[in-house]
């Protein structure tokens, strides 16, 4: 009986390693022994937890512009970088026309709507064209995008004192302060704090909030026949959906929560940064979806969270015990070296079908 109950515990476990994916039970793992050892070498654990929420809440809302192009079929959204554009102009323009406080934040999701239905429809017409080569497209347009744009914030005739180059009155900066703007408006709105730890009440009931709409949508008929149309779209068509307007859909949701999700990301880091910015925005999206359970047709809510809090957590945490332990300033390198490294491992996993 006891041998039985052996195997039946064994086969659960092995059940569970199997659904949750072994080298994201490592990563879970090692991201628990990091704040276990934390307090040990003098690292605050509450601030620690405090920054992999705050980081979780910022960085939400890009990875969840994730999901509506994978279920589509279109694959993992490269191109988000032109969501991002959008959400930027949204911001500046906000800005310059002179909106303040939690308004400022208000218009620029609206103004920055309408940049991301235009590019977002174009975008979609775009990978309509090229079926089958999808994420080769979306990786040059978010950064032929992003070289674009570099330029236009140079000549695009702003002239608001707080974003225009200073001598010459031409041409916006590379960072723009929030301050008076809508700095932590999201994260200031029901604020939870106990002594060093800070819950962002706000930011994570926004990302809820949308959160909620994407899963609800993907249960309405529209959305499954998105999902239908990414399984397979020969059956889909038979079905008697329009396979081509689904897609466009779906890459017009997908850059639209983009320019949300970067606007959201600003209010938390408390700055709006433009010219290559965008470049670094768009990989750590992707590899925290994959790392979550994703894969190029198939992804979920609980994807969008697991992978989140797991690329920030690790992203954070190891820096900050890594600096405790060797009493050197190397955060910036270690930083870089576990982002890239999550990066690699979550672009050459094998997504297709399978853990």
């Amino acid at each position: 009986m006891g041998e039985e109950l052996t195997r039946k515990e064994k086969g659960k476990l092995l059940k569970f390693v199997d659904s949750f994916g072994l080298p994201r039970l490592i990563i879970t793992g090692f991201l628990a022994l990091l704040l276990i050892v934390a307090p040990f070498v003098g690292a605050d654990l509450p601030t620690q937890l405090t920054n992999i929420i705050a980081r979780f809440s910022w960085n939400g809302v890009l990875v969840l512009a994730m999901v509506p192009m994978v279920h589509s079929g279109c694959g993992l959204n490269f191109g988000l970088p032109l969501g991002i554009i959008s959400g930027l102009l949204g911001a500046t323009l906000s800005i310059e026309f002179g909106f303040t406080g939690g308004l400022s934040f208000v218009m620029a999701i609206l103004i920055a709507t309408p940049f991301a239905l235009i590019l977002g429809s174009l975008y979609g017409w775009l990978l309509n064209k090229i079926k089958g080569g999808e994420m080769m497209i979306a990786t040059y347009v978010g950064f032929s995008s992003v070289s674009f744009m570099c330029m236009m914030w140079l000549v695009l005739p702003y002239h608001s004192p707080t974003m225009v180059w200073g001598l010459s009155g031409k041409g916006l900066r590379t960072t723009i302060s929030l301050e008076g703007y809508y700095n932590q408006v999201l994260a200031n709105f029901l604020r939870i704090k106990i002594g060093n730890f800070v819950v962002p009440t706000g930011t994570l009931l926004f990302f809820a909030l949308l959160a909620f709409g994407m899963w609800a949508f993907l249960h309405t008929r529209t959305g499954t026949a998105m999902t239908a149309v990414g399984s397979n779209p020969a059956f889909a068509r038979a079905a008697g959906v329009n396979v081509d307007r689904i897609r466009l859909l779906s890459v017009v949701m997908s850059t639209w929560l983009a320019a949300v999700g970067i606007l959201v990301y600003e209010q938390g880091f408390g700055f709006i940064q433009l010219y290559m910015a965008p470049f670094n925005m768009a990989l750590p999206a992707v590899s925290a979806i994959l790392i979550g359970g994703a894969s190029v047709n198939k992804a979920s809510i609980p994807n969008v969270i697991i992978g989140t809090i797991l690329f920030q957590g690790m992203l954070t945490m190891t820096p900050t015990v890594m600096n405790n332990m060797i009493h050197m300033d190397m955060s910036e390198v270690i930083r870089v070296v576990v982002s890239q490294g999550m990066i690699l491992y979550a672009l050459t996993r094998r997504t297709e079908g399978g853990k």
